[in-house]
C-alpha cells in the first residue's frame, strides 16, 4: 500500500503546490512587475511563498492521491481480491492512516515552528517589493508620473543610444503654487552611481517658474509673475531611490502571524488582561458621568424629598439669545460625548479584532494538522466506492470537495474574525462538517454501499413518489421443480383474504402517537409481501405462458417500514416528539401507506385473477 500510495502523493503535493503557487503569483504580478528587481529576490521570494502554502496544498494532495490510490485498486479488482482473502477496508488502509498520522504531526510542528518565521520573511519582503521604486521606462507620447514630484512628456525616443526628443516636464516638487515648467528639444536619463538620484541633462530648452511669494497667509502679486529661462544644456538633479531596500522584519514578528504556540497564547494572556482593564475602566467613567454617580452600585438613594422640575417650563421662561446659547451648548456636548464614545468603542474594537486573530492562529495550528487526516478518510473510502483510478474522476471529486472545504473554512474564518461566534466554533467549523463527511464515507464504503450509483437514488425517488418498477417474469428452459397447484389455490385464497383484512383494519391516516410507538413499522404488511414473494417464487417454475404473465402483475412493494427495520422504538418516539422533523416524516409515511394501500389491493385483485386461472387449468387437465 505504501508502495503505491507513495509516488502518488509525491506527484499530487508537487502538482497542488505548483498549482497555489502560480495563484501567489497572479495575486502579486503587479507589485513585481517593472520594479527591475534582482532574480536573487524573485527566487527568495518563491522559495517562502512556496513554503507558506503548504499547509494549502498538503491537504489537497492527500485528499486527490488517496482518491486515485483506492479508486485504482478498485477499478484493477485489487481491493475485491483482498476483501475475498478476508482483510476488511480499515485493515487495508492501516498502513496509510499510519502514515497520515505521521504527515499530521509533521504538519502541526512545521505550522508552529516553521510558518511564523516563514510568514515574516515572505510578508516583510513584499513589503518591501512593494515600496521599491519602478524602473524607469518613460513611454511615448504619454505623461509619465512615476517620479515623485515630477510630470514627464516624451514624444519621441530612441531605444538604441537612449536619447529623448521633445520633452515637457512639469516641476511641482515645491508646491503647485511655486510649479516650473520645461521644455527642451533633446536630453537624456540616467542613474547616479549610488542609485539614489536622477540626472537629466536638457539641451536646447526654455524653463518657465512661478514667482508667487507668500508672506504669512496672505499670497503677494508681484509685477512679473514668472521667470523665463533659455538654455542650450542643463542638467537637473532628481531625488529618485532605485536601490531594493529591506523592511525591518521586528515588526512582523510581533503580529500574529510571526509567533508560535507558546508565544501566541502569552500574547493571549496578556491582551486580555488589557482588555479587561480597558473595559473596567471606560465603564467605570460611564458610570461616573451618569445621574447615579452620587450613589455606589446596587445602593438605593437615600431618602429625600423629591423636586419635581418642569423642563420645558424653564427653557420657554428664557429669552431667545439664551435659548440659542443653551442650545448650542447642549448639541457642543452631544457631539463631545458622541465622538469621545465612538474613540472609546474604536479603541475597544481594535483590541478585540487584534485578541480574536491571536485566537484564530492559535487554533488553526491544530487544524490544518486535523484537515490531513481527514481528507484522507475521506479519499480513501471515495476511492474505494467510485473504483475509479487515473487522473479524471478523482481530480474532479478532489476539485469540488476542496473548493467546499475552502468556502465553509473561509465562512468560519470570517465569523470568528468578525466576533460572530467564537474563535474555535469559526476555525473548526470545516473541520467538524468534514468529519462527519469523512466518518460517512467511511462507513458506506467499511459495509460496501452503492451511495454514487444514479439507479439507486432513482429508485429510491420512484418508491416516494410511488412509481414502482415492473417485474419481470421469464420462462425457464429447464424446470426442476414443477408447482404444485393445487397446494398453491389455497394459499392464493389466503393471501387474497388477508389482503382484504388488512385493507379494511389499516386506513391510510394513522394515530401519530401509535405510528412512532411502532417506530414507523407494518408487521402485516411485511408478512403479507413475504407470502406474495413466495407464490410469485414456486410459480415462477410454471410452464404456463398465461401464468406466468399474470405473475407480472404482482407489485414489487416497499415502504412497509417507513424508518427502517433497526429503528429503536425510543429514538423514534423521541424523533416524534420534535414536531417539525416528526411532522413532516409522519407527512411523508402517510403518503407511503396509500400507495402501499393500493400495492395491497393489487396484490388481492391479481391472487383471485391468478387463483382462477389455476383453478380453470387444473380442471381442464383433469378432465383431458
Amino acid at each position: 500500500m505504501l508502495q503505491t500510495f507513495l509516488p502518488l502523493f509525491i506527484m499530487t503535493f508537487g502538482i497542488c503546490l505548483f498549482i497555489v503557487l502560480m495563484q501567489f503569483i497572479w495575486k502579486y504580478i503587479d507589485d513585481m512587475v517593472g520594479k527591475g528587481l534582482d532574480m536573487l529576490v524573485l527566487g527568495e521570494m518563491f522559495i517562502y511563498a512556496a513554503l507558506s502554502l503548504v499547509p494549502m496544498a498538503l491537504p489537497l494532495a492527500i485528499l486527490l492521491s488517496s482518491l486515485m490510490t483506492f479508486g485504482a485498486l478498485g477499478e484493477r479488482l485489487e481491493l475485491l481480491a483482498m476483501k475475498s482473502a478476508g482483510i476488511s477496508l480499515i485493515h487495508i488502509m492501516r498502513p496509510l492512516i499510519i502514515f497520515i498520522c505521521f504527515i499530521s504531526v509533521g504538519a502541526f510542528f512545521f505550522q508552529n515552528n516553521v510558518m511564523p518565521v516563514v510568514q515574516v520573511k515572505l510578508v516583510s519582503l513584499i513589503y518591501s517589493i512593494r515600496q521599491k521604486s519602478p524602473e524607469l521606462d518613460i513611454p511615448e507620447g504619454v505623461f509619465y508620473n512615476e517620479i515623485s514630484g515630477y510630470n514627464v512628456y516624451v514624444r519621441e525616443k530612441e531605444n538604441e543610444t537612449g536619447l529623448l526628443k521633445n520633452l515637457m516636464i512639469y516641476n511641482y516638487s515645491e508646491g503647485f503654487n511655486n510649479a516650473t515648467v520645461i521644455v527642451a528639444d533633446s536630453g537624456r536619463l540616467k542613474m547616479s552611481a549610488d542609485k539614489l538620484f536622477l540626472v537629466l541633462s536638457l539641451h536646447n530648452g526654455e524653463a518657465f517658474q512661478n514667482m508667487k511669494k507668500q508672506s504669512g497667509s496672505a499670497q503677494i502679486k508681484e509685477a512679473v509673475p514668472y521667470r523665463r529661462e533659455s538654455f542650450h544644456s542643463k542638467e537637473i538633479l532628481i531625488e529618485f531611490d532605485a536601490n531594493f531596500t529591506r523592511t525591518d522584519e521586528s515588526f512582523f514578528q510581533n503580529q500574529y502571524i510571526g509567533k508560535n504556540l507558546d508565544n501566541l497564547q502569552t500574547s493571549i494572556d496578556s491582551m486580555s488582561v488589557r482588555l479587561d482593564s480597558i473595559k473596567n475602566v471606560y465603564a467605570n467613567e460611564v458610570y461616573s458621568s451618569s445621574y447615579k454617580k452620587s450613589f455606589p452600585w446596587n445602593a438605593a438613594p437615600p431618602s429625600q424629598e423629591t423636586i419635581v422640575m418642569d423642563f420645558d417650563s424653564v427653557y420657554q421662561a428664557e429669552s431667545p439669545g439664551s435659548k440659542a446659547a443653551l442650545l448650542s451648548r447642549v448639541k457642543s456636548s452631544i457631539e463631545y460625548v458622541k465622538s469621545d464614545y465612538f474613540f472609546k468603542g474604536a479603541t475597544v474594537g481594535d483590541e478585540s479584532v487584534r485578541l480574536r486573530r491571536h485566537f484564530m492562529e492559535w487554533h488553526t495550528k491544530f487544524t490544518i494538522s486535523f484537515a490531513c487526516l481527514i481528507f484522507f478518510f475521506i479519499g480513501a473510502p471515495l476511492g474505494a466506492i467510485i473504483r475509479k483510478g487515473g487522473l479524471g474522476t478523482p481530480v474532479v471529486l478532489s476539485i469540488i470537495l476542496f473548493i467546499f472545504y475552502y468556502v465553509i473554512n473561509n465562512i468560519g474564518g470570517k465569523m470568528a474574525r468578525d466576533g460572530i461566534w467564537l474563535a474555535w466554533e469559526g476555525m473548526w467549523f470545516s473541520s467538524a462538517v468534514l468529519t462527519i463527511l469523512g466518518t460517512f464515507l467511511t462507513y458506506k464504503a467499511v459495509n460496501d454501499s452503492v451511495i454514487l450509483n444514479a439507479d439507486t437514488y432513482i429508485n429510491a425517488l420512484k418508491n416516494i413518489i410511488g412509481k414502482r418498477a415492473a417485474r419481470k417474469v421469464e420462462r425457464k428452459e429447464v424446470i426442476i421443480y414443477t408447482p404444485d397447484y393445487k397446494s398453491l389455490v389455497p394459499r392464493l385464497e389466503g393471501l387474497a383474504e388477508n389482503s382484504r383484512i388488512y385493507l379494511a383494519r389499516h386506513r391510510r391516516w394513522l394515530n401519530y402517537i401509535t405510528f412512532w410507538k411502532e417506530g414507523g413499522k407494518d408487521a402485516e404488511a411485511e408478512q403479507l409481501v413475504g407470502e406474495m414473494e413466495m407464490i410469485v417464487e414456486e410459480l415462477g417454475n410454471s410452464d404456463q405462458n398465461l401464468v406466468l404473465n399474470k405473475l407480472m402483475d404482482y407489485p414489487i412493494i416497499g415502504g412497509y417500514n417507513q424508518l427502517g427495520e433497526n429503528l429503536d422504538k425510543r429514538i423514534s418516539l423521541g424523533i416524534g416528539l420534535f414536531l417539525p422533523l416528526g411532522l413532516s416524516v409522519y407527512f411523508v409515511a402517510t403518503y407511503q401507506r396509500k400507495l402501499l394501500r393500493q400495492d395491497i389491493r393489487t396484490v388481492q385483485k391479481v391472487s383471485e385473477e391468478l387463483r382462477e386461472i389455476i383453478t380453470n387449468f387444473t380442471n381442464l387437465s383433469f378432465t383431458s
